[in-house]
């Protein structure tokens, strides 16, 4: 997104109302890329079940998948509630609380989004592999998810509140990393 991500006041000179319009576009623009990857994962799920492999994966497999399914369906409602509740609030004048309620639902369908990725991985390597093999490609998804997702940007958001301190020699390499 813009630089609104990474420091508290990138443009003085700009009004609290440009700011809020600003930083609602790039909150737009940025969900709509993940909601195209949301709909085709869901679009694909919810045609599983009609395969003629799906009785593979078994009584369980089956309930994993269902966790898939569902938490696809949550990720789209929130990751596409902030366009919809855009359109609701439109010159409602309260822009400051759409940008705010649309990070948390984005966050929400992101985290609903790693759910619903790393069980369908699950579902399509019990398919074809061990169950064992299956919990650990999904468990890794998981971390991946996790580190690109949430934990690399809080720490990186952590870097940067602490910025005006001298960082420490152990910290200069985890920030090498975390950049």
């Amino acid at each position: 997104m813009g630089t609104s991500d990474t420091e508290p006041d990138p443009r003085p000179d700009e009004t609290p109302r440009e700011r809020f319009d600003r930083e609602l576009v790039e909150m737009l623009q940025g969900l709509r890329v993940i909601v195209a990857g949301v709909q085709f994962l869901f679009a694909f799920l919810l045609t599983l079940p009609f395969s003629n492999g799906f009785k593979r994966v078994g009584h369980v497999g089956q309930w994993v998948f269902y966790l898939s399914l569902i938490t696809a369906a949550c990720a789209s409602i929130c990751l596409m509630a902030p366009a919809a509740q855009h359109r609701m609030l439109f010159r409602s004048g309260r822009k400051d609380l759409l940008v705010n309620r649309s990070n948390r639902y984005g966050i929400a369908g992101t985290l609903a989004l790693t759910v619903s990725m790393s069980s369908a991985v699950a579902v399509a390597a019990k398919g074809f592999f061990s169950s064992g093999l299956a919990a650990v490609t999904a468990a890794a998804i998981v971390g991946v998810a996790a580190w690109a997702w949430f934990v690399q940007p809080m720490l990186t958001r952590h870097r940067i509140e602490d910025d005006g301190e001298r960082p420490e020699a152990g910290r200069r390499e985890l920030r090498t990393i975390i950049d």
